[in-house]
């Protein structure tokens, strides 16, 4: 209900105004001049989609179309914006446009081509900003745009050059007063909101993508600010001719006017498509006018929004929003506009452009690798929780180990005590590295995104993450291991503490990489955690000291999980750094006075003495080797079977697929 309802006089006149306006629009929609495109040579890329219907599977309640047979384009040089209440499709066409649509509960069928092909869009040769902000929080926005430009932009361009972009970048988003701002997290207050919309726009517009997806670019930002954001979009589009798709939920009446082109969605139908111009020209013919001094973009979704289904008066009498909708979708389908619109489509399909370039970043793999291992040391550094909480945490538990095994001595108990101590060492300490999985859950995400519009490969990034961890898991392992090692009085040689320190190095690095492996496969970190934890407790019973090797079941668990358990050769090699070379009074009745180390190797520990220390030591760094190799597949695979899935899934008969509640 208008304020005008409240005030007959002021009532009466706006609609005379209104009346008069609308018998001028009808004419004109009409008479609507045709819009034609212009195919013109460039390199600009041309995206269409021709009856498009994407439904999920409810299970027991059948399928539900998200999106109903949605034909349309988008050209360069151009804006388009997609329009819609909320929940009426919009991210959805937006991800289903840019190949993102990958759940296997999604059914999508029609025709989408790129320059008149039909392609995939490969990593690198789009951009998309995403609802959510995902950012490396330790970093200022200075470091993340600029880290960004040296893995995106092209080596031939020097760093001076590659910093003078990225701070332009920053000052055409309104950023240049927070440049040395940290972003913030969870644990320092950073950017704002809107602030961190602008950084994730900035990091996607510094190479100038031919196609850019912005999925509510103006979410939190205020008037001016979306203002300013979407103008140097516009600018974008219209300067380098590239194909802007942009899904918005309530832009200002400036902010509209900037649009060349709208998409207007209603519960997956379309209402309107067509010049942002000619859109009031179909509300006015069919008796909803936009009233003076209103922003049309919050005219149209009022108007088609029946999430608050009240009866919208208007001067013509009163309809249900339901009935409205299908008025005005009617409407536009039997169209001069329609007809136009499919006419462009068309006319681009024919028009057999050149394939999109699949170059994804232009940096070079070295470039890559050595930009993400400083990046990733530094997150690490900053990131209480990545290595410091754990730090602490292994300091306090190494004192206690080495107050309660203090001096530990010769005795033929210490047996029994050091190999308790060694185990806790190979076992639970080494445990702790999972503490670090949610910090690397949300690398992960970043990881997703960046690798999605192609910054950087799957290598650079495994590459990347384990030298810039290196350091860390070091001084985690020596100076903990010093306090430990010193205070309970193992052997005195510095050739065994080196040792010492380097498998537990090892084996940190360890289930580091197993922790790794488990985030590709289970993205979220409580059930990463719990993942984790479970493969570790089995790998432990498994290890050789809860159960000596011989009394362990010979299926499955001597065969093979004893060997595939990295507890084994942690605790094999712990246990031959300590014991060969020691003896012990033996208190067994009958024995010889003294037990050498080798002997308690042998028959205490029923260890394997076939092989030296260091053999247990490679075989762990081989471990390392295989868990970072089984990630860095796991990912590959999983990038090339979700688009197989998706073709999979489209390829199944319309009919199957459009199961609807049409009774």
């Amino acid at each position: 209900m208008s304020s005008q309802n409240h005030h007959p006089e002021a009532a009466e006149n706006d609609n005379l105004e209104i009346q008069s306006m609308v018998s001028g629009q009808i004419d004109s929609y009409k008479e609507a001049a045709s819009f034609r495109i212009e195919m013109e040579a460039g390199d600009g890329v041309f995206l269409t989609w021709t009856d498009l219907w994407v439904t999920v599977s409810g299970g027991r309640k059948g399928s539900r179309a998200i999106l109903q047979g949605l034909t349309g384009y988008a050209e360069p040089g151009k804006v388009l914006a997609i329009m819609g209440p909320s929940g009426c499709g919009k991210s959805t066409l937006l991800d289903t446009l840019a190949g993102r649509l990958l759940s296997s509960r999604m059914h999508q069928t029609g025709e989408i081509l790129i320059n008149g092909r039909k392609e995939t869009l490969a990593f690198g040769t789009s951009a998309y900003v995403t609802q959510d902000d995902t950012l490396m929080t330790t970093l200022t926005v200075r470091e993340a745009v600029f880290y960004s430009a040296q893995l995106q932009l092209p080596d031939s361009m020097s760093i001076s050059e590659k910093k003078e972009r990225a701070e332009m970048t920053i000052r055409e988003m309104g950023l240049q007063d927070s440049m040395d701002t940290r972003i913030g997290g969870w644990s320092t207050k950073g950017l704002s909101g809107g602030q961190k919309r602008r950084v994730s726009i900035c990091i996607e517009i510094l190479t100038w993508p031919k196609l850019l997806f912005l999925d509510e670019p103006t979410s939190g930002l205020d008037s001016a600010a979306s203002y300013h954001v979407m103008n140097r979009i516009v600018k974008l589009a219209h300067q380098h001719g590239r194909t802007i798709i942009a899904s918005i939920h309530q832009p200002s009446s400036e902010v509209f006017e900037l649009f060349h082109n709208l998409c207007l969605l209603s519960y997956g139908k379309t209402v309107y498509f067509g010049p942002v111009s000619m859109a009031e020209m179909l509300f006015a013919t069919n008796g909803f006018p936009c009233p003076p001094l209103r922003n049309p973009s919050d005219h149209y979704l009022r108007t088609i929004n029946k999430d608050f289904d009240e009866d919208i008066e208007q001067g013509i009498g009163s309809s249900s929003t339901e009935e409205i909708i299908d008025t005005l979708v009617k409407s536009y389908k039997s169209s001069e506009i329609c007809k136009q619109v499919q006419h462009n489509v068309l006319k681009i399909s024919q028009q057999k452009r050149g394939p999109l370039e699949k170059k994804g970043s232009q940096a070079s793999f070295i470039t890559q690798s050595i930009v993400l291992t400083k990046r990733s040391f530094i997150n690490m550094y900053r990131d209480l929780g990545y290595y410091w909480l754990r730090f602490a945490i292994y300091i306090a538990l190494c004192l206690c180990v080495g107050t309660i095994f203090h001096d530990i001595g010769l005795t033929y108990g210490s047996i029994q005590a050091r190999g308790s101590m060694l185990m806790f060492v190979a076992a639970f300490l080494t445990f702790m590295a999972i503490g670090g999985f949610p910090s690397f859950v949300e690398d992960m995400k970043i990881f997703g995104r960046e690798r999605l519009n192609g910054h950087y490969g799957v290598g650079a990034f495994v590459i990347g993450n384990t030298i810039s961890s290196i350091p860390y898991l070091c001084f985690i392992s020596l100076i903990p291991g010093a306090l430990a090692y010193y205070l309970v009085g193992l052997q005195k040689s510095f050739d065994h503490f080196i040792y010492f320190v380097i498998l537990l190095f090892t084996s940190t690095m360890l289930v580091e990489s197993i922790m790794m492996t488990v985030a590709s496969v289970v993205p979220n970190y409580l059930m990463g955690i719990i993942t984790g934890a479970g493969i570790q407790g089995i790998m432990i019973l498994n290890g050789g000291f809860f159960r000596l090797p011989d009394d362990l079941p010979k299926p499955i668990w001597r065969y093979p999980m004893y060997y595939i358990a990295f507890h084994k050769y942690a605790n094999q090699g712990f246990y031959k750094n300590e014991f060969e070379g020691l003896s012990f009074p033996n208190n067994q009745v009958g024995g010889p006075p003294t037990i050498t180390g080798d002997e308690v190797l042998r028959s205490f520990w029923q260890v394997e003495m076939g092989y030296s220390k260091w053999i247990d030591l490679v075989i762990l760094f081989g471990m390392v080797v295989v868990y970072r190799l089984m990630f860095w597949g796991i990912i590959i695979t999983v990038e090339k079977i979700k688009p197989l899935i998706k073709d999979y899934m489209a390829a199944s008969p319309k009919k199957s697929s459009l199961q609807l509640n049409r009774t």
